[in-house]
Parts: C-alpha cells; sequence; structure tokens
C-alpha cells in the first residue's frame, strides 16, 4: 500500500504544532517536514510567533504532554493567587496577569520573561511597576491610580474601609478582585456661600440674606469617616443657623448690629461640626436685602430721623447766638468805652458803602452826638 506524503513548511517566525489522532507529539520549528499520510489522522497547526501568547485552550494538556521539555519552547507564567505577573518582551512590559493566571507563550530568541510581583497587605504597586503600567496604558485596567496634590491628602478604601492615608504624591494600588477607591482632600481653605435666604424675623419682617463661611479640613480622617459629603452637611447647617439667627432679632436689632448676628451663626456651626475634623474660620453676612415697600418705609424714617436732627442743630445755634449777643449787649452797657468802639467800628461799616460824607462840628460833634460819655468815665 502507497504512502502518502504531506509537506509542512515552518518559517523563521512561526512554530509548528504536530497532533496524531488529536493528540500532540511534537514542537516542528523552523524548517521543511514530511507527514505520512496513513490510517492515523495527522494534523499539522502552524502558529505565527508575532503574537507571542500560545491562546489555545489545552495549554493544561500540552504543558503535561511536554513535561521537561516544555522550556525549550515555551515560557511558562503560572502567577500565585497573591500575586501579579509582568510579561516582558525585550525589556519591554507587554502584558500584566490576574493572580492564579497560567498562560503559556512562545519562547523567542528576543527574549520573553514574567516577572512576579507581591500584591502585598496594602496592595500598592511599586513605584516602577506603576511608571511601567502608565507607560504602557494598562495602568486602569489593572491598578487604580491616584495623584494626590500639594496641601491635600488621600484616602484609600479596600472594600469599603479606610486602608490608608497618603501624603501628597503619585500612587497606584493593585484591584485584582478587591473593590479599591481613593479620594483627595483638599487640607486649604475653602468658602462656601449660602445665597438668597428669605427669612421672617422675630417681628415678622421678610427679608432676603446672603451668607458666606470659611473652613479648613482640620482631620481628613474623621470628616471622611463620619459625614458621607461633608460640604452639602455643611451648607444645610448654615442654613439651618442663619435661620435660627435671624429668627430671634427684630429688623432694627438685625440692620443695628450685624456682627452679633455673625456670631450667633458662628456659635451654632462650630458647634455641630466641631466634633467632624473641620475648624470654621469665619462667618459674615454680606447682604440684608428688603423688600421694595420696606425699604420705601425706612427711608422715610430716615428722612423723618435727619430732618428732626437738622431742627435740633438749628434751635441749639439760634439759642447760642442769642446768648452771645445778650453776653455781648451786658458788657457794651458796663462799659462806655467798650460801646464807642462799637459805634466806631458801626460808622467805619457805614463809611464803606457811600460815596461822600459831609460833617457839621468836626469829628468830635459827631462823635460826640452819637455816644454821650457817662461822667467820670
Amino acid at each position: 500500500m502507497a504512502v502518502l506524503w504531506k509537506t509542512v513548511v515552518i518559517g523563521d517566525n512561526e512554530r509548528g504544532l504536530e497532533f496524531r489522532d488529536k493528540r500532540f507529539e511534537r514542537v516542528l520549528t523552523p524548517g521543511v517536514y514530511r507527514i505520512a499520510r496513513g490510517f492515523a489522522q495527522r494534523e499539522v497547526r502552524v502558529f505565527d510567533l508575532g503574537s507571542i501568547e500560545y491562546a489555545s485552550k489545552d495549554v493544561d494538556t500540552l504543558i503535561e504532554r511536554l513535561g521537561t521539555r516544555l522550556e525549550e519552547h515555551f515560557v511558562l507564567a503560572d502567577v500565585g493567587v497573591d500575586e501579579a505577573g509582568l510579561v516582558m518582551h525585550n525589556g519591554k512590559l507587554v502584558d500584566v496577569l490576574a493572580p492564579g493566571t497560567r498562560k503559556l507563550y512562545w519562547r523567542r530568541a528576543n527574549g520573553i520573561a514574567v516577572e512576579r510581583v507581591a500584591l502585598g497587605e496594602g496592595l500598592e504597586v511599586p513605584v516602577a511597576v506603576a511608571k511601567r503600567l502608565r507607560q504602557l496604558g494598562s495602568l486602569a485596567k489593572v491598578a487604580l491610580g491616584i495623584d494626590v496634590p500639594a496641601e491635600s491628602v488621600g484616602l484609600v478604601f479596600v472594600d469599603g474601609k479606610l486602608a490608608r492615608t497618603l501624603p501628597p504624591g503619585a500612587y497606584a494600588f493593585w484591584n485584582f478582585g478587591r473593590n479599591v477607591g481613593a479620594e483627595v482632600v483638599e487640607l486649604r481653605v475653602q468658602s462656601v456661600e449660602v445665597s438668597g435666604q428669605e427669612l421672617l424675623t422675630r417681628d415678622k419682617v421678610t427679608l432676603r440674606v446672603n451668607l458666606a463661611a470659611s473652613f479648613r479640613v482640620a482631620d481628613a480622617v474623621t470628616m471622611r469617616t463620619r459625614v458621607a459629603k461633608f460640604t452639602d452637611f455643611f451648607y444645610r447647617e448654615l442654613q439651618f443657623g442663619l435661620r435660627k439667627a435671624v429668627a430671634a432679632k427684630t429688623l432694627d436689632e438685625l440692620l443695628g448690629d450685624k456682627a452679633s448676628l455673625d456670631g450667633d451663626i458662628f456659635a451654632y456651626v462650630h458647634e455641630r461640626i466641631g466634633s467632624l475634623g473641620v475648624e470654621v474660620l469665619g462667618v459674615g453676612v454680606k447682604d440684608v436685602i428688603l423688600p421694595g415697600e420696606m425699604r420705601e418705609i425706612l427711608n422715610s424714617v430716615v428722612q423723618a430721623e435727619k430732618a428732626a436732627q437738622a431742627n435740633v442743630i438749628r434751635r441749639r445755634e439760634e439759642a447760642n447766638a442769642t446768648r452771645s449777643a445778650l453776653n455781648t449787649a451786658k458788657l457794651i452797657e458796663e462799659s462806655p468805652t467798650l460801646m464807642r468802639l462799637k459805634e466806631l467800628e458801626t460808622l467805619e461799616k457805614v463809611t464803606e458803602k457811600i460815596d461822600k460824607l459831609t460833617v457839621f462840628g468836626g469829628l468830635d460833634g459827631v462823635l460826640n452826638q452819637l455816644v454821650k460819655l457817662k461822667a467820670g468815665a
């Protein structure tokens, strides 16, 4: 009976696997092979080494059949359950393997290597590995990256529990089979504004108030673990404190002393959030906005008050002028010489307003007619 032959050519960048009756027999390296065709069913599968991974479903069977000869043709990546695998090709990271992964890679002249990295308790990715993962663009697939800027602190949560805090810097954490999350909490001074709050004073006057407050996180862990969303909580407490403080004062008290209103709100908010790891730095009312009709009423009141103050000042000045004139008259009555001086001043003022003055009897006659000195003066 004639034997039929089949010629198989394996190129330099190829490998072949020969199967007989669907059972693996050998690995074919580059070359020309004559495969006999007889009663046994023979098959040759040719693989392009451009794909470094042997991705068939019979990996475990192939490992078993090759036994000690496995390392001649393949690199075995057998990653433990508490490890991650880094697949290197020509010294460059090309793949990351999850814990418990088992894969085969074709052994090539330019080198395939598998590096095992222990996950560790904190799940932190070594800095050098994280750098390579970022370059590969695979960091987000296998790890959580977090950048903590200056004046901030990072909080890492594993399966919903706080695992550690991070100072400023760049970090990455494996997330294989674990729910890893991270948050960045800013430690710089922050501000919150409460605008357009319509409130009712103690004397039933409706007004709108704008409020501003500043705070700083003193203990990020306490703040994050005790309050889900601190900014929202702080905003609501400012609203409650503002409403309580305004309701306790009349409109005149509010307008006359806004500083006491700021103090009341600050005291209320500080008491509410003082144990949450946050320091309240200041609270201040920016604007108190009255309805249009109330503004007109207040303007009328202010105008009336100012007019009354002006009348009081005018009467006070008139009284002072009258008192001064009376004192001057008493002095003139007691001193004829002073009266003569006053008459001369008056005469001087009169002569300034006339062009021509005719005097009879000389200047002494004029003066004697104007002023009569008492005997013995």
